[in-house]
């Protein structure tokens, strides 16, 4: 349903778009008198009466989607093309997720899917130093700066406060206990804890802010003749550590594993509760909508064969052999490993009625907990597991720290339509960043005319809500697990995700900007994203466990970079 209503708002924008773009050429040939496209302007994209109109016109981007030099017509612009570019990287995660669960980790994990993901930044930081003149693009690219900037402070503040907000847990000693909260909003008493890896993954983030140093060089030594050889060596830098973070990805793929590992514990979550329900006649949850304690008991004694008051391990498995897993062929002994995993609360290899009551209620309330169901959803339609199961296919997660059982690649089925969606996905994506980047860049720019607020503060705030909206909301719900093993993915994949912005979107950065000879002027720029980069990176570095005031720390650092920005670049002319 989700992805019905995004493909008919993508079509409604496309056709409101060409509409527009349609209008405005008629202006163009316009004679003067009042025509539809004055009257549009008028109607939707005027200024307030108090307003001075900028005097300056747009051009078209392509010759036909519409432009407009109005506060309000830019504003308006910048939303639709901003959900554009976070329809393309919906499109490409979801494309990459299938990608990896056919083809596992490793080149594809570790090459592709890093890159897929930082491509709607790439395409944004390529085009900003693409258009028109030197002059235009030295004007445009700052706009590519301030996304650059943007998505990193974003990512290291306010999404990484906010996960550890909702990831909470009561904290003993250096570990959190998992989906323990009692302490509530206790500044050192609750928090979360994360594994060795993800402060590994904290360090390699930090090495990737070298370039931001090299090409800052000749600023800091207040030299002019050596900034164009600086960036060709950060240049040379950058892409270094971009083909060493993705060799290091391919060999050590263990972020990719667990991403599958716990995206198959959802699939056999899915398949017992939806097995349980046709078994129940679809009477798992009492009126109210609470598991019906009752009737899972009486699902218990169906299930245990000998009538013994367990069930073992052969029992379970004659209990799963029956269970169709979705999209995945999962390997019936690894379902029973997995449900003895959490339904075994005494760890003796059997479980017994209350063990299975529990864990039953545990993994409805997971699946309930998930996601609200949305249209008809009563306590015996369990329209939640309908929504549980399209979570489950877009979540990126994990189950165990280095479990090997969890590490085993399940074959997937229907790989053959399952790998036309995939690649059908990442050339939807792709295409629709490459042609709606271009448009987006230009926007920006009008608006910051239209309001005389600098391109880098607008792209800086509205740029990353839009390539980066989808992993945010990702993390926040990953995070929302309570769990220390979701929380290290959780951080893990933020830290990944500036450490790829840093190396392949510097990367395109530095290389236009080398090629068309412009002039880099980021000195207050590179000071916030070094800051942040290395106050968050050293930070989580050498620790594992994060109290809840670390995310006030963190997520105070963002209206920080801004003010730093501003008073470096307007009070003190650094640019």
């Amino acid at each position: 349903m989700a992805s019905s209503h995004t493909t008919l708002f993508l079509f409604l924008s496309l056709s409101l778009l060409i509409l527009c773009g349609h209008v405005h050429s008629l202006d163009l040939l316009s004679d003067g008198v009042h025509t539809t496209s004055t009257f549009f302007n008028d109607t939707f994209l005027k200024l307030p009466s108090n307003t001075v109109e900028p005097s300056s016109t747009c051009e078209q981007t392509y010759g036909f989607l519409p432009c407009t030099t109005t506060v309000f017509g830019n504003m308006f612009l910048i939303i639709v093309y901003g959900f554009l570019m976070y329809t393309a990287a919906t499109y490409l995660s979801g494309g990459s997720e299938l990608l990896l669960e056919i083809l596992g980790p490793g080149i594809v994990g570790g090459l592709f899917l890093p890159i897929l993901g930082a491509l709607p930044d790439a395409m944004l930081i390529l085009v900003s130093g693409l258009s028109g003149s030197k002059e235009t693009a030295q004007s445009q690219v700052s706009v590519g700066m301030g996304l650059l900037a943007g998505s990193t402070v974003l990512l290291l503040t306010i999404i990484w406060g906010t996960c550890v907000i909702v990831g909470k847990c009561d904290l003993e000693g250096s570990i959190a206990i998992d989906t323990r909260d009692t302490r509530g909003f206790h500044l050192t008493g609750s928090g979360v804890s994360t594994d060795i890896w993800t402060s590994y993954a904290a360090r390699i983030m930090v090495l990737s802010v070298l370039p931001f140093l090299i090409v800052q060089l000749p600023q800091m030594l207040n030299s002019t003749s050596g900034r164009h050889l600086a960036v060709l060596i950060a240049l040379v830098v950058s892409i270094c550590l971009l083909i060493t973070y993705c060799l290091y990805q391919i060999f050590q793929p263990w972020i990719q594993r667990r991403k599958l590992s716990y995206v198959k514990h959802k699939h056999v979550i899915l398949g017992l509760l939806r097995h349980l329900k046709q078994r129940a006649l679809g009477r798992l949850l009492t009126d109210n909508g609470e598991p019906d304690v009752k009737i899972i008991e009486k699902l218990f004694d169906t299930i245990d064969e000998n009538k013994d008051g367990e069930l073992s391990h052969r029992e379970l498995k004659a209990l799963v052999v029956g269970i169709q897993f979705e999209e995945i062929d999962l390997d019936h002994e690894d379902a029973v490993i997995k449900i003895m995993e959490d339904f075994d609360a005494s760890h003796n290899n059997r479980v017994d009625k209350k063990e299975f009551v529990s864990g039953t209620c545990k993994w409805l309330q997971k699946a309930k907990g998930s996601r609200v169901a949305s249209g008809d959803a009563g306590a015996h339609t369990m329209k939640f597991l309908s929504d549980f199961h399209d979570e489950t296919k877009r979540e990126h997660d994990l189950l165990d720290v280095g479990g090997e059982s969890d590490e085993v690649i399940e074959g997937v089925g229907n790989a053959g339509w399952t790998t036309v969606k995939a690649v059908l996905l990442l050339v939807l994506g792709s295409l629709i960043a490459a042609a709606f980047a271009d448009p987006l860049v230009d926007v920006v720019h009008n608006f910051s005319n239209a309001t005389s607020i600098p391109a880098f503060f607008i792209s800086f705030i509205a740029l990353p809500l839009a390539t980066n909206s989808s992993e945010a909301v990702s993390a926040i719900i990953f995070a929302s697990r309570d769990k220390r093993q979701t929380a290290s993915l959780t951080f893990s994949e933020i830290y990944g995700a500036v450490t790829m912005n840093n190396v392949l979107c510097l990367s395109v950065f530095l290389a236009l900007v080398y090629a068309r000879g412009l002039t880099w002027d980021f000195s207050s720029e590179v000071l916030v994203i070094l800051v942040v980069c290395v106050v968050m990176g050293a930070f989580a570095s050498f620790r594992t466990t994060f109290p809840l005031w670390t995310s006030i720390v963190a997520i105070l650092l963002y209206p920080f970079s801004l003010a730093l920005v501003y008073v470096l670049d307007y009070v003190f002319g650094w640019s």
